[in-house]
């Protein structure tokens, strides 16, 4: 549906769309493009390499943040952004998930089990996009600050098992939760007869 190009209440011309090319959809390329720097670091031997991981996994997931207000304080809320930025997420996540697996410091299930549902979630959402983007629910954002709490206690050296264990038991709990709801909606999108 294409909308008015007139504000209807005003009566002023509606601001044009925003562009792809903007500060928030670059914040969330620069998030792709810290993953392998954070691997290649997190892999490193020494406390110094893994206080480094842990402070470009932590930038990393502080754009997320910012690119989301920024697009919606400035509105340049994009449909490119809304499919990026949970990319992007994932992306960070998955790979900090599966190196620490790989290191034999996180359990490979909890790590599958994670990563089959930001998979699965990712593949419907392109799926339903010609009914509408699905986008992020507040059930997704706490699921996405629990994983990246819990994985952050998972890259900080020391003794903080306890710590570890119960924000990634939580984050699993809602990740499975919130990825049952997405199936839901995507469900619901489908049926509805809907304009694309």
């Amino acid at each position: 549906m294409i909308a008015d190009s007139t504000d209807p209440v005003a009566g002023s011309p509606a601001p044009p769309p925003a562009g792809v090319w903007n500060i928030a959809n670059a914040l969330t390329m620069l998030r792709i493009a810290l993953v392998p720097i954070f691997v290649w670091l997190l892999f490193l031997d020494g406390t110094g390499w893994r206080l480094a991981a842990f402070a470009v996994f932590a930038v990393a997931s502080i754009t997320d943040k910012i690119d989301g207000d920024l697009a919606r304080a400035r509105g340049l809320v994009t449909d490119f952004g809304k499919i990026a930025d949970p990319i992007a997420d994932k992306a960070l996540t998955g790979a900090a998930l599966v190196s620490l697996s790989v290191m034999g410091e996180l359990w490979w299930w909890v790590t599958i089990a994670i990563m089959v549902r930001e998979v699965g979630i990712t593949v419907l959402r392109f799926v339903v996009i010609r009914r509408g983007v699905i986008p992020a629910s507040k059930g997704g954002k706490l699921k996405t600050m629990l994983q990246v709490i819990a994985i952050g206690f998972y890259i900080l050296p020391g003794p903080l098992d306890y710590l570890r264990w119960i924000t990634m038991g939580a984050a699993l709990v809602v990740t499975v939760v919130t990825g049952v709801d997405y199936v839901v909606r995507a469900w619901r999108m489908r049926r509805a007869p809907g304009e694309s």
